[in-house]
């Protein structure tokens, strides 16, 4: 028999009260006998800098001995100027309890691209509400992080959680985003009519508010990955990979042929008797063509382990398309079919033959950053130049015929992709 009158084999009463802190995200004061714990939980939408870029949260924990939690006062370790290696040890075992019951990938990936939508959203709302250049830059520099941030991360968890139907959910991704640009801009100039320019872009803040919630409920922690695998340690970086970059430089390619197409397609047949209208018309037939492509990958891909196929269908689509531009614009549909199936195809499978060279989910989400942030930077860059070789020469055919020795290029490249191919 114990002194306090509990038999040797008799556990303390224990007694759990939550919600103790009036601020705190979580609270709970644990009662073991004599024992008082009080616990706290707080939730902050960052990662430490370590984890910078990786798509992974972090769990951590604090721990400290009130003065007179012991017959005598113990001195505060604050005072003293450093923490105990009692405090220590206790801190180290009470973190790594933590984040052994936590899927640390999934808890940076579901915040991260709920952040990412937030800041799309709200960029949409800031561009109605401040109808300036400023205010046009800043939204743009909010939607640009907003995209950022979802590119990076979605990869990793397709990867993550779809296993061996990854590749047909990322042509599905990619296919989705090309066709919310057609719908877009399909309906811009209809909701500018209705409602004017600027609530027609706050307008657009809805769907990425409908994306969020479909996204929160998605990725719950609850229908995460189960926890307590191992987390990949990182291997060589992908900056000193030679084909990382080989990816990066097909995917810029690929892009630039878009963003070329995007910008400079309506405005060369405008030039060769369309009217605008008829140009805008074709456009959007070739953003349909490009669809259309993109569900046709979708339907394909888990069929063909090996893209080259693939790809080098779409690439010699594009150079046909191309081809027709240079030596027989008259052709207009045909030109709009060519190059919307090459264009529409080119995106998905890049992007899919990305994935394909990583080899856990931590490792997809480095690739993906790497090569979509590079790659969107040289595709950015095709239109300027596009625009300096009009200036010059007052014709965009070396343009086309630039992009033309572009897509050759990445015909030779596709030749490297084949299956089990991994970066490093």
């Amino acid at each position: 028999m114990r002194p306090s009158g509990r038999n040797l084999s008799d556990m303390r009463p224990i007694s759990i009260e939550t919600g103790i802190m009036r601020h705190a995200e979580g609270s709970c004061l644990i009662s073991c006998g004599d024992t008082r714990v009080l616990c706290s939980a707080s939730i902050e939408e960052k990662a430490p800098p370590f984890l910078k870029g990786s798509g992974q949260g972090w769990v951590t924990a604090e721990y400290g001995m009130l003065p007179r939690a012991t017959n005598s006062r113990n001195r505060r370790e604050a005072a003293a100027g450093k923490q105990s290696g009692r405090t220590q040890e206790i801190q180290r075992l009470i973190g790594r309890a933590l984040r052994a019951g936590v899927d640390r990938r999934a808890l940076g990936e579901r915040q991260g691209v709920a952040l990412g939508l937030m800041a799309i959203a709200a960029a949409c709302g800031v561009r109605a509400a401040w109808p300036t250049t400023a205010g046009l830059f800043a939204s743009a520099a909010m939607i640009g992080v907003g995209v950022a941030a979802v590119q990076a991360l979605m990869p990793g968890f397709i990867k993550r959680t779809a296993d061996k139907g990854a590749p047909r959910l990322m042509a599905l991704y990619t296919t989705g985003i090309m066709a919310g640009a057609a719908v877009a801009a399909a309906l811009s100039t209809g909701l500018t009519r209705l409602a004017g320019w600027q609530a027609m872009f706050g307008l657009w803040a809805l769907p990425a508010v409908l994306a969020l919630l479909l996204w929160m409920r998605a990725a719950r922690p609850e229908a995460a990955a189960p926890a307590g695998g191992p987390i990949t340690l990182r291997r060589q970086s992908v900056w000193k990979s030679p084909r990382a970059w080989l990816l990066l430089t097909f995917f810029g390619i690929g892009t630039g042929a878009y963003t070329l197409v995007l910008a400079w397609f309506p405005p060369f047949y405008a030039s060769r008797g369309l009217s605008a209208e008829q140009a805008g018309y074709a456009l959007a037939a070739l953003t349909v063509c490009e669809v259309l492509a993109g569900l046709t990958v979708s339907a394909l891909i888990a069929r063909r382990p090996d893209r080259r196929p693939l790809l080098a269908a779409a690439l010699a689509s594009l150079l046909a398309g191309l081809a027709c531009i240079l030596w027989a614009p008259s052709l207009v549909p045909l030109a709009v079919c060519l190059l919307g199936a090459g264009i529409g195809a080119i995106f998905p499978l890049s992007l899919i033959v990305t994935l394909d060279h990583a080899t856990d989910p931590e490792s997809a989400g480095d690739l993906m950053a790497f090569v979509q942030g590079g790659g969107y930077v040289m595709a950015s860059v095709m239109p300027f130049l596009a625009g300096w070789v009009r200036d010059a020469s007052s014709d965009l055919s070396g343009a086309w015929l630039a992009m033309a020795v572009g897509v050759v290029a990445m015909m030779a490249m596709t030749t490297r992709f084949r299956p089990g191919a991994r970066v490093g």
